[in-house]
């Protein structure tokens, strides 16, 4: 595959067949990208005025009564790397995290990782939408995207049980809690409501130790807090796969996550090394392939999925910082 930058609204490589199954499909993939992270409109859905005193909150609500709202106009390069909470778009993480999950699924695709997809902590759904797209466009069939979440928001701290928790105010932010209803109709709009999708609903630690999934191929973490990261990690990460990803979201942002992260891997031995994706972001791969194990090169590729047309899971400056800039 190219290194060159790829977006949504660019004119096709030269020399490449407009028609060719490949590029149509990675054309789809950015486009489904920048439509979801509202980067298509450079981000002037503008941002959420968070509720951060009674003052700012009493403003709200006086406004919305009125059917007026406040956002923020941020540089459109915050949006690029998700450093905002967007009024209209479907996901917050940006273009680098939403390409390494692109990247992710297309690489556990060619190398027959067998297993599921699961975010937890998945706000409006973007994500999830994004990998029932990487699917949808590689006609893959035999595999579910899981969208595990309350959505009633994040739960108060049990700073007794998780001293790392003691001064998060996540639970705080209502505009957290995005109905299932509402993330049900984001994936319709977007043609990818089906049978493949599946919907976790409830407080982590009720939900995923009995959740119906076999095996994961990328486990994705959202939740912020120490112990909905500990209890996903806790619940799932003995069904990732050999060869399989563990993208954590918060990592470089949010100490209780972190240490949530640093905690559970020094307890469970894990030695792989965490690749940083941006300036929060991170993950890391489990194990090997076992068709790398088994025939020392990596195929077992899935239906539609060219080895060679598969990224390494790391994304170049160069691709986001285009985007941004367009």
């Amino acid at each position: 595959m190219s290194s060159e930058p790829r977006f949504a609204n660019s004119p096709a490589a030269p020399g490449a067949d407009p028609a060719d199954p490949a590029e149509l499909r990675g054309r789809y993939l950015d486009l489904l990208r920048d439509a979801l992270t509202f980067n298509l409109w450079d981000g002037r859905d503008g941002s959420m005025w968070r509720d951060g005193s009674l003052t700012r909150k009493a403003v709200r609500v006086a406004l919305s009564r009125r059917r007026l709202e406040l956002t923020r106009r941020l540089p459109r390069e915050w949006r690029a790397e998700g450093r905002d909470w967007p009024r209209l778009a479907h996901t917050m993480i940006g273009l680098r995290r939403m390409d390494n999950l692109r990247s992710c699924v297309e690489r556990v695709l060619a190398d027959g990782v067998p297993g599921d997809l699961i975010e937890t902590g998945v706000w409006r759904g973007g994500a999830c939408i994004f990998m029932r797209g990487v699917l949808a466009a590689h006609g893959v069939t035999d595999r579910t995207v899981w969208v595990a979440d309350s959505f009633a928001g994040l739960p108060a701290p049990d700073a007794g049980k998780y001293a790392a928790d003691a001064r998060d105010q996540h639970h705080r932010y209502t505009a957290l809690a995005v109905p299932m209803e509402e993330v049900r109709e984001n994936f319709r709009r977007y043609g990818l409501l089906d049978d493949q999708v599946g919907f976790l609903k409830g407080w982590f630690r009720d939900t995923l130790p009995t959740a119906p999934i076999e095996r994961l191929a990328v486990l994705r973490l959202d939740g912020e807090m120490y112990e909905s990261t500990s209890d996903a990690l806790h619940a799932l990460y003995g069904k990732l796969s050999d060869g399989g990803f563990c993208v954590v979201d918060d990592y470089g942002n949010i100490d209780g996550c972190r240490q949530a992260v640093d905690d559970f891997r020094a307890t469970q031995g894990i030695t792989e090394p965490i690749t940083r994706i941006d300036w929060t972001g991170a993950y890391w791969r489990k194990g090997t392939p076992a068709t790398a194990r088994t025939n020392g090169t990596g195929a077992g590729v899935a239906p539609g999925v060219t080895a060679t047309g598969v990224t390494d899971a790391r994304v170049t400056d160069a691709r986001v910082a285009g985007a941004a800039a367009r």
